[in-house]
């Protein structure tokens, strides 16, 4: 009987002595460097447009930087500039690396095992003396781990590409929790990565075919990636809570909302009807004094209405790339335990 001819049964991994763990990876590098060849060009120029827009905005972010005095016109009119030059970019930027994971993800470890199981090839795979389980931990875990440490080592140079706008010194664009870019910058980006790759690999082994296991690895990455950024990521911590307009520059605003006399929350609706009243510069400021403007938070609090904020502020951008970092870490490995486990119970 022939090595293709010979059953291989789930949980009935060959007696014979394993094959070391040092040939199995030979054999992974041997026909995953490709991929891996891929990833690092894709990375590789994404990171190249960085630097060679990055340095001359860095330059011109310099100059600005030592504009004095900081409130003036001149100054106030390079801050615009230097937006009106560079945002637009980075902004694009910021948006096309959102789906760099879910291309990763889709593309490098989803066809992994759809391959072998659409061809069947693994029947022969499965009996070369190495485990099925051995097997399918070592072409997935070798694979997700060298792109999810490529992508972090790619969020740092994003973070030095991104500084500018993050300055508080400057008009902030971005909060550093926005979700346009709070996934992009410390261990978040990598951990999406690795996220990616995981859902790849449980997407391949169960639809067994390569098309439709990107197809549903792209959407079952882009629905966990909006619900972490509209519903989730907000919730890591208690949101503080001020009756303030005035929020520092790296706040993240979650919502707001006025209360009335007796201190309950009013609608819209009805903030809108008492704001007919408002007219700028016919507003008394007290019984004695003269005419003056008012904006319309100050009529509001005049009349006994406070403005309240929800928000989160941004001296906690460490704890919530922590928290989510390590639930997606957390996921990525029930997901690919799941894999394996699957891989194990699955007949020929």
């Amino acid at each position: 009987m022939t090595a293709l001819a010979i059953s291989a049964r789930p949980g009935n991994d060959t007696a014979l002595r394993p094959v070391p763990w040092r040939r199995m990876a030979w054999v992974t590098w041997r026909q995953h460097r490709s991929t891996l060849a891929g990833v690092a060009g894709l990375l590789g120029a994404l990171a190249a447009y960085l630097l060679f827009t990055g340095l001359p905005m860095h330059h011109a972010y310099a100059a600005l930087a030592a504009c004095h005095p900081a409130g003036s016109m001149a100054c106030s009119n390079a801050i615009v500039d230097f937006d009106n030059v560079h945002w637009s970019m980075a902004e694009a930027m910021a948006v096309l690396l959102q789906v760099v994971p879910a291309l990763i993800g889709a593309f490098c470890v989803a066809p992994v095992l759809a391959r072998e199981l659409e061809t069947g090839t693994f029947r022969y795979a499965w009996t070369q003396g190495f485990g099925r389980a051995r097997w399918t931990l070592a072409k997935i875990a070798p694979l997700a781990v060298t792109v999810a440490a490529a992508a972090g080592a790619f969020s740092v140079l994003f973070s030095w590409y991104f500084a500018p706008f993050a300055d508080q010194g400057l008009q902030t664009r971005l909060p550093p929790l926005a979700p346009l870019v709070f996934d992009l910058h410390g261990v978040a980006f990598a951990a999406w990565t690795l996220a990616a790759c995981s859902i790849g690999a449980l997407a391949g082994m169960l639809i067994r075919r390569v098309v439709p296991a990107i197809a549903a690895t792209m959407a079952a990455w882009a629905g966990l990636a909006l619900a972490a950024g509209l519903f989730l990521r907000q919730h890591y911590l208690t949101p503080l809570v001020a009756h303030t307009p005035n929020l520092p520059g790296s706040a993240w605003l979650i919502s707001s909302w006025y209360t009335g006399r007796n201190g309950k929350p009013l609608s819209q609706a009805a903030i809108s009807r008492f704001l007919q009243g408002y007219h700028p510069v016919a507003q008394q400021a007290g019984p004695n004094s003269t005419r003056t403007t008012v904006d319309p938070v100050g009529y509001i609090a005049q009349h006994g209405y406070q403005y309240w904020v929800s928000y989160q502020p941004g001296s906690r951008f460490w704890p919530f790339q922590w928290i989510e970092g390590g639930y997606l870490l957390g996921l990525s490995a029930l997901l690919i335990a799941a894999t394996i486990w699957l891989v194990r119970h699955r007949a020929a």
